[in-house]
């Protein structure tokens, strides 16, 4: 279906003022009320004035009454009134951009229609409280455009001051460059990297049908809210997209509602130069409604039909494809010339003019512009009262489930969580992978917000738990999500999940395939979202798969995050510990690493000490340590098994989990577990980078594996007790006749 007629984009791109029609009464009609279709069908080839008469009424002198003049002079200055703050918000988004001389005007210029109509009227939203539970969620998944954000938050009553925006780009500012969630107010998730924001619509969206389902009740929905996504061509090319819109279709998100910036620019020009596929066959391929705009830039009435008609249907997310000029009023609107560039002042002095704003003035928000945004501010307010007022009912008629929605609400774990993971005991050697199940089972037990699931490797990674339903479209409130084989997708998912609130998210694949979801685990850490990891299959010990899945530089990116954790337990006390690391960080995503092979049950090894990153599992027997051997995950129990090797030696074995952790210690303690001028030895079945801030010598991959079973690999790159055993003798000769240096001591450490 299509909304508004249809004309020549390419007209329009050449001149703003030109209006689609067949009659001057139609560019009267358009310029004055914007397209007026019939309500009965959203299609028509007949002229605005035509469609005008049917919904009007034919024009006679009967029709002059006080009464019908007054309507009309109301809706007359409603729609002036509107098309005032729509040019402001394109006026004002410019100059942040021209303010900073840097940024990208083309956009928000283009999509103020779209942000007037969703923020005027349509979205529940509480300026007073950015934190409303029940709020419509907002992502604007083409971050460059953020100056229309800040416009909209500032405009309508948040915490970002005229003075915020003048500061746009600027160092410590609340108005960055691209939208960070945590740092500017009303800002959901962050967004810049292509295709990540729409997919964390995904997220949120998936968020409010699940806890929908888990927390509504007859007479009370508490959370019914919908997810509003603007996104642009490049979000539309960017592979994450297609695998979140595809879920998205499948799961039948009907409170998912797309609004598609379809301008035809990108940075290189047209976007026809690399992009001509069907974007709405797509879609509708992927399961969801597709409705057409063909006026984005002036027919405001257009778009809240459409959006209209989008929040009817809440079984299919709806795209939204808005035909737009990008930087419209400008004099390089509807070119790749004013995508990432300011106006310059006589552009921008110009497009003021024409938009009946004074050019001399620069962030003066006229007064009537400022009244209306902030009334549809307050209209928000007063719904976030109802819906307190609900909930107190809620709470009446239900209140062993308002008490488990407040406990989540305000982010607390539940009552003995810890407890029920020290309950668990091993009697054999396991696989961490399936240590992993038995405590990924006991804690889904106690901790109900733990939603998530694998890419198609359920039987591999082992993350379903027992009692799991599935999340389907007929059962949202189930908790094991079915990902399929969409890593980077399934990443930015659990992002969003995350920020809508209320959830702990988790997800799985191998190690080696989380390079697919590397953008997505980057974004995890720069938001502070608490997303668990889970890593199986954790190093060239996977064997005959072979070096296309075997990973060896993983752990390497990984480690190198800032604000992510990666755990690589080596047993299973140490598995209990890192998930007892990871759940009590909800503000640090969290990659756990864990083994194919099985590991034995290490003597010394406590679930506690995991969250020193690195603790001495067997002191040095006889006297002080001559040497040290240090490991993370399955290679520890082969550094045991060297100890008995090295007869004669006084050997302190330690196990690192987490380099982070340990790396956050007091220098005293790190002396400790590595005492200075004593000769250290590590060994990881992964490369050696990364090793020489801890040991004098390194048993690591300096290449990609080999596909043979797992112990012929691990003999092949030296994974042995025999080898440790004589690397170490090479080691303790090497100083012999000199103290280890003190790799620790350093002014930075």
């Amino acid at each position: 279906p299509t909304v508004g007629g249809g004309c020549d984009r390419g007209d329009r791109a050449r001149d703003a003022p030109t209006f689609c029609g067949r009659s001057a009464m139609d560019r009267v009609l358009q310029y004055n009320f914007g397209y007026l279709p019939p309500r009965a069908g959203l299609a028509s080839d007949l002229p605005l004035s035509h469609l005008a008469a049917e919904i009007l009424g034919p024009r006679s002198k009967k029709m002059k009454t006080a009464a019908g003049a007054d309507a009309r002079n109301g809706a007359g200055q409603k729609a002036a009134l509107e098309r005032r703050c729509v040019n402001y918000v394109r006026v004002l988004s410019a100059e942040m951009v021209q303010a900073a001389n840097s940024g990208h005007p083309g956009a928000p210029m283009g999509c103020a229609p779209m942000a007037h109509v969703l923020w005027s009227g349509v979205m529940s939203y509480d300026p007073a409280d950015p934190e409303w539970i029940n709020r419509d969620r907002f992502v604007l998944s083409n971050g460059h455009a953020c100056a229309l954000l800040y416009s909209m938050l500032h405009l309508t009553g948040y915490g970002v001051s005229i003075d915020d925006l003048k500061q746009f780009r600027q160092l410590d500012s609340i108005t960055p460059g691209h939208p960070e969630n945590g740092v500017t107010p009303g800002v959901e998730v962050s967004t810049g990297p292509l295709g990540q924001g729409i997919s964390n619509g995904v997220g949120l969206a998936m968020a409010q049908a699940h806890l929908g389902a888990t927390f509504n009740r007859e007479g009370f929905s508490l959370i019914d809210n919908f997810t509003y996504v603007i996104c642009g061509d490049g979000c539309m090319q960017e592979g994450i997209s297609s695998e979140a819109c595809s879920l998205a279709g499948h799961l039948q998100l009907g409170r998912l509602i797309v609004l598609y910036d379809d301008n035809k620019i990108q940075i290189d020009g047209a976007t026809s130069l690399a992009f001509s596929e069907d974007v709405g066959k797509r879609y509708e391929a992927y399961g969801w409604q597709v409705i057409t705009v063909h006026d984005g830039d002036n027919s405001l009435e257009s778009l809240r039909i459409a959006i209209e008609r989008a929040q009817s249907d809440l079984y299919r997310p709806t795209l939204l494809r808005i035909s737009t000029t990008i930087g419209f009023g400008s004099a390089k609107q509807g070119t790749a010339g004013v995508h990432g560039a300011p106006l310059g002042h006589a552009d921008l002095a110009t497009l003021k003019s024409s938009f009946g704003f004074d050019e001399a003035q620069f962030f003066a928000v006229p007064s009537d512009v400022q009244a209306a945004y902030r009334a549809a501010g307050a209209a928000g307010t007063a719904k976030h009262a109802s819906w307190k007022a609900l909930l107190g009912e809620y709470a009446a008629a239900h209140p062993a489930l308002a008490a488990e929605f407040e406990r989540r609400r305000a982010g607390e774990l539940p009552a003995g969580w810890r407890e029920a993971l020290a309950s668990l005991e091993w009697d054999k050697p396991l696989a961490t992978r399936q240590s992993s199940q038995l405590v990924l089972n006991k804690l889904c037990e106690v901790v109900p917000e733990l939603v998530g699931g694998s890419a198609d490797l359920t039987p591999s990674n082992l993350t379903k738990f027992k009692g799991a339903a599935d999340f389907q479209a007929a059962s949202p409130e189930g908790r094991y999500i079915r990902f399929g084989v969409r890593e980077h997708a399934m990443a930015a998912l659990c992002n969003g999940m995350h920020a809508y609130g209320m959830l702990r998210p988790f997800c799985a694949t191998f190690l080696n395939f989380f390079g697919y979801a590397a953008g997505a685990v980057r974004v995890s850490a720069l938001s502070h979202f608490g997303v668990l990891y889970i890593a199986t299959h954790d190093s060239i010990g996977l064997g005959e798969d072979g070096p296309t899945h075997q990973p060896v530089e993983a752990l390497v990116n990984l480690r190198a995050t800032p604000n992510l954790l990666t755990l690589r337990p080596a047993d299973a006390n140490e598995v209990v510990g890192a998930y007892m690391v990871a759940m009590e960080r909800p503000k640090t995503p969290a990659v756990i690493a864990l083994s194919r092979q099985s590991c034995a049950n290490l003597a010394g090894s406590r679930a506690e000490a995991v969250a020193r990153g690195a603790y001495v599992l067997r002191l040095a027997a006889g006297g002080p340590p001559q040497l040290v051997l240090v490991g993370t995950g399955s290679e520890v129990q082969t550094l045991e098994q060297a100890v008995p090797l090295l007869e004669g030696v006084r050997v302190q074995l330690v196990s690192m989990p987490c380099c982070e952790l340990f790396d956050s210690q007091p220098r005293e303690y790190k002396h400790e577990v590595l005492p200075p001028g004593v000769p250290v030895l590590a060994m990881e079945a992964l490369a050696a980078e990364g090793w020489c801030k801890y040991a004098h010598s390194v048993i690591g991959m300096r290449s990609f594996g080999c596909s043979a079973p797992a112990k012929e690999v691990q003999k092949r790159f030296g994974f042995t007790a025999d080898n440790a055993a004589l690397r170490a003798r090479e080691l303790l000769q090497h100083y012999a006749n000199k103290p280890a240096p003190d790799l620790l001591d350093r002014p930075d450490n």
